[in-house]
């Protein structure tokens, strides 16, 4: 038999045990945290897996619904086509039968165009269409500039009585757009009629039977139309590139191109700096919108504030709903503080020493009536208060009245100009027997050139898609420019420069030719 351990044989034998008890005791202790962290983690996993695939199987819902929806509105083009082409051709039949009667009556027409009232102006204009003479159209059109409003009204009702009419269009431009063909007779831009005609276009060729969606415009004409455009790009170099063509003729290309759809995914870049360009001019931005140009609005936003079109970026900002980016008070606060410093500096130009109050002046009181406009026209009276940039307008104008009074003679210092001799006495030009000079009178002054006021802009047609919803571009972004044609010394200013459209129309300090009214 074996002899028992003593105590310390015994002290030695348990030690190494016991420390490797401790030793598992604590790795079973990690492997449970760990375990534990492991197990949270996967539970995390899982509800995170959870938030996805519900998402997930949201988005999967929506986009079944919009499939749907997208199927079924292609079923329903498909099935109202044969309606569409039915209406439309017993349309043709009908404006043939009556082309044909109208040829064959008597009708006196008038080759003047002159007509009493806009019931008058809209069978002038039928008999035009009826007969698909774009010449005589275009020029009635053309002649009645004055009556812009009335045109905008019957227009599209006559343009319905064309067999085709998107064909009739096209030809009644054709003289002026994608390119001028009067050579040396271009007395006056007709950009304004270009644009008003494609508008009325618009509820015209509207499918009759699901709306919008669709424009009634053959595929040759829209080919035609395809190379009208590319037409109108190529000569962009001939006339100096996109910074030196003119706002019209950009309106009426963008237009174009709206109405008969043929906006290029390609050219959208060409059209942002078109749009750009041409900021002032109020219809822009819808036809920015239009074009495709959602996505690009920031970006042309922050470039015409970068160029001092603080003005135009506030009109932009409210038709894409981006004024929380782009807060509007500041904007036109900003917008003033420029407008005051050009006008100093105009006082401080020696070129101007002549004229130089009276353009620092205009630049300023241009500036405060178009924020003026903006804030009523935005509702920003509590941001903004206008009554300040009120008084400081009555304030102008109450030193332009002053500075306008002649200084009085009095009558007995009056004398002849050419020989010194006494002048008649002042009432004498009235009596019958009075003594009239035989000299020549001493010329008059000439006014300077003043442009018609533009008339107030009129609301857009109710008519055309929802796609289309739209100041020469300003070299200069102020309202005026320090080159700008001074006023005349009596009477009141011209209208044009100080006067804004609905959208602040303001550009160079000199009016454009054309009406502003005439783009609304």
């Amino acid at each position: 038999m074996g002899s028992i351990p003593d105590q310390g044989e015994l002290t030695e034998l348990t030690q190494p045990s016991f420390d490797e008890f401790q030793r598992q005791t604590s790795l079973m202790t990690s492997c449970t945290l760990l375990w534990k962290e492991l197990s949270d983690h996967i539970n995390s996993l899982e509800q995170n897996l959870m938030r996805k695939s519900e998402a997930l199987k949201r988005k999967i819902e929506t986009l079944d619904s919009e499939t749907k929806a997208s199927l079924d509105s292609l079923k329903k083009r498909e099935l109202s086509i044969d309606d569409s082409v039915k209406i439309a051709l017993n349309r043709v039949e009908f404006h043939k039968k009556t082309a044909l009667e109208t040829l064959n009556d008597d009708v006196e027409d008038n080759p003047d165009g002159e007509v009493d009232d806009g019931d008058g102006l809209l069978q002038l204009l039928k008999s035009t269409c009826l007969k698909m003479k774009a010449k005589e159209f275009w020029n009635l059109v053309t002649g009645k500039k004055k009556e812009i409003d009335l045109l905008r009204e019957k227009i599209p009702e006559a343009l319905s009585e064309c067999i085709d009419p998107a064909r009739f269009v096209v030809e009644a431009i054709s003289e002026v757009f994608p390119v001028d063909k009067r050579g040396n007779e271009r007395t006056n831009d007709l950009g304004w009629a270009c644009v008003l005609i494609l508008e009325s276009l618009i509820p015209v060729v509207v499918d009759p039977v699901i709306g919008r969606s669709r424009m009634l415009v053959t595929p040759s004409m829209k080919e035609k139309a395809n190379e009208i455009a590319e037409t109108w790009k190529r000569s962009l170099e001939e006339r100096g590139g996109i910074e030196n063509v003119k706002t019209p003729d950009v309106h009426t290309f963008l237009q174009h191109l709206v109405t008969f759809g043929i906006v290029k995914k390609e050219d959208l870049e060409l059209y942002s700096k078109l749009v750009v360009g041409s900021a002032w001019r109020k219809q822009m931005p819808k036809l920015a919108i239009s074009l495709g140009l959602g996505d690009k609005m920031p970006d042309m936003i922050e470039e015409l504030i970068s160029k001092r079109q603080q003005l135009d970026a506030v009109h932009f900002t409210y038709e894409v709903g981006l004024v929380d980016k782009f807060p509007p008070v500041p904007l036109l606060k900003s917008f003033l503080r420029d407008a005051k410093k050009a006008a100093t500096s105009i006082l401080d130009d020696p070129n101007n020493a002549g004229r130089a109050a009276q353009l620092a002046a205009r630049k300023e009181q241009s500036a405060l009536r178009a924020v003026i406009k903006c804030i009523e026209e935005y509702k920003l009276e509590a941001e903004f208060p206008p009554e300040n940039l009120k008084k400081r307008l009555e304030q102008l104008e109450k030193t332009k009245t002053e500075k306008r009074k002649p200084a009085a003679v009095p009558a007995n210092k009056r004398t002849r100009a050419s020989n010194g001799g006494p002048m008649p006495p002042a009432k004498a030009g009235r009596l019958m027997n009075a003594y009239v000079s035989s000299f020549p009178a001493p010329p008059t002054f000439v006014r300077s050139p003043s442009h018609s006021q533009y008339p107030a802009a009129v609301p857009a047609y109710p008519s055309p898609p929802a796609m289309y919803g739209s100041r020469s571009p300003p070299t200069n972004p102020y309202a005026y420019s320090p080159e700008a044609v001074p006023p005349p010394l009596t009477g009141s200013y011209p209208g044009a420069p100080m006067n804004y459209p609905a959208y602040g129309g303001y550009g160079n300090g000199l009016a454009p030719s054309y009406q502003q009214a005439y783009y609304r």
